[in-house]
């Protein structure tokens, strides 16, 4: 990869993957729901894996530089 695309999307990835998992960590200290009409347990699942899934692909991508 070209350090200029890698460094973009892995910022990118990594700022996504921080906001998704930091959102779903306060609707869940608050006893929030993280999405509505969906069972708690999976929506909350759901979202910590696509935010940790995010990070990895951070990683991956910026250390491919």
């Amino acid at each position: 990869m070209e350090s200029g695309p890698a460094i973009f999307t892995g910022m990118v990835f990594a700022l996504f993957g921080g906001a998704v998992l930091a959102w779903t960590g306060t609707r869940l200290r608050r006893r929030e729901p993280v999405a509505h009409g969906v069972n708690p347990i999976a929506s909350a699942a759901l979202a910590s894996v696509a935010g940790t899934v995010a990070l990895a692909l951070a990683v991956y991508c910026l250390t491919r530089l």
